[in-house]
């Protein structure tokens, strides 16, 4: 398990897994970009090129649909399409890096960086505090206006993944984006991409840090765009829904 005594910005990580060639990708397509619901596939790269890995699962993202966010590189899209914001209940769309990975417990099954999610443990929603989009411990010093536990209640967040959005900490643009334990089948979050916990296990399993995964989270129109990008991914089709 990693150790981050006297970090506050936890998302270096991110940063640096940007700089390498990127082998596992995880794509993420809704049928419409004001569409909840959404269907994820794995894959990764070989020598014959990126090849799907395992089945497609039903994931839920933002109840109002995808936004562009900020990740580590655009696609292009419409200029009418909406953009992620903060509060707004989207999710964002664009091409971001994973990582790390958290949990309650003190260790779990990963290969990636590890953050256990004690009790004192927030990430930071309030775009006026200089810890905006950034987990941090609760200190006396650190002057914070909202947040959210990342120990909750309920299981939402027993496992889950950080997702590389607005890793520059662009007021307003938006925060605190996981992978996480759904709700309910079908229940849209307020900007995450949530699933059921057997496939967000799996997933968390498959990650490999020296991969350098990526996520890919577009609306169905934005599917040819991806593929010119990462050439061999496969054409999205339809599954019932759940």
């Amino acid at each position: 398990m990693l150790r981050f005594a006297n970090m506050i910005y936890l998302f270096s990580y991110v940063i640096g897994v940007t700089l390498h060639a990127h082998d596992q990708l995880l794509l993420v397509v809704a049928d419409d970009i004001n569409r909840s619901s959404a269907l994820l596939q794995r894959y990764e790269r070989t020598q014959r090129g990126w090849e799907t890995v395992g089945e497609r699962v039903h994931v839920n993202v933002g109840r109002n649909g995808l936004g562009w966010g900020i990740g580590i590189m655009d696609l292009p899209h419409p200029d009418t399409d909406p953009v992620k914001h903060e509060g707004d209940g989207r999710a964002p769309a664009g091409v971001f890096a994973l990582g790390p990975v958290f949990g309650y417990a003190a260790s779990i099954s990963t290969r990636m960086p590890y953050l256990q999610a004690t009790q004192d443990l927030v990430c930071v929603d309030d775009s006026l505090s200089a810890a905006y989009n950034r987990i941090v411990p609760v200190r006396p010093e650190l002057s914070i206006g909202s947040f959210e536990w990342m120990r909750r209640e309920d299981s939402l967040y027993r496992i889950g993944v950080v997702v590389g959005h607005n890793g520059s900490a662009v007021a307003g643009r938006g925060s605190c984006i996981f992978l996480h334990i759904e709700k309910a089948p079908g229940a849209g979050t307020a900007g995450c991409t949530s699933m059921a916990p057997d496939p967000l296990a799996t997933i968390i399993r498959w990650l490999d840090p020296e991969k350098a995964p990526l996520l890919v989270q577009i609306p169905r129109q934005r599917v040819p765009e991806a593929q010119k990008r990462f050439e061999g991914i496969g054409e999205y089709q339809s599954m019932p829904e759940r």
